[in-house]
């Protein structure tokens, strides 16, 4: 586990948080379905089209500039511990900034993670087919075993 993460006192990990988590909210967003026009994610669902795609393609894009961000922060954060000989605050303000980067670019990562998911649910794709989906890109010998496939006429590489 990260050093930025824990497990709530008296709660018991399960065995891949990833899925888990992954699982919770796909099932919550689809559990929206049937909330009322508050909810921003029923209203991405049922709404026009050009909302959640959209919201895919901006959050992607944030998640790019994120991450050039954290490459920046990086490689000024290496420059100065190869020449801030006796600056340690210098480093320790750069080793700062990388680590709020980072931060952020989690954020948004995970802000891809949900709209790409309601893109999903609006599309009637659930986990298991978008699971077999990446299962397809592994190879024999990287993908689990009896990991979910996807059947042969439902294999397609672009369009």
């Amino acid at each position: 586990m990260s050093e930025k993460t824990y497990v709530p006192e008296g709660e018991v990990a399960p065995s891949s948080q990833i899925a888990t988590t992954i699982e919770a909210l796909a099932a919550t967003i689809r559990a929206r379905r049937d909330a009322g026009e508050e909810s921003y994610t029923h209203q991405l669902l049922y709404g026009p089209a050009d909302k959640p795609l959209k919201k895919v393609m901006e959050e992607a894009g944030e998640v790019g500039l994120a991450a050039k961000d954290v490459e920046s922060e990086l490689v000024m954060l290496r420059a100065m511990e190869h020449h801030a000989h006796g600056h340690e605050a210098l480093v320790a303000a750069a080793g700062e900034r990388v680590d709020a980067c980072t931060d952020h670019l989690r954020y948004e990562a995970a802000d891809v993670v949900y709209h790409l998911l309601v893109v999903l649910e609006r599309y009637g794709i659930d986990l298991d087919e978008f699971a077999a989906e990446l299962n397809e890109r592994m190879t024999d010998e990287e993908r689990p075993s009896g990991a979910v496939r996807l059947k042969q006429g439902h294999v397609k590489r672009g369009k």
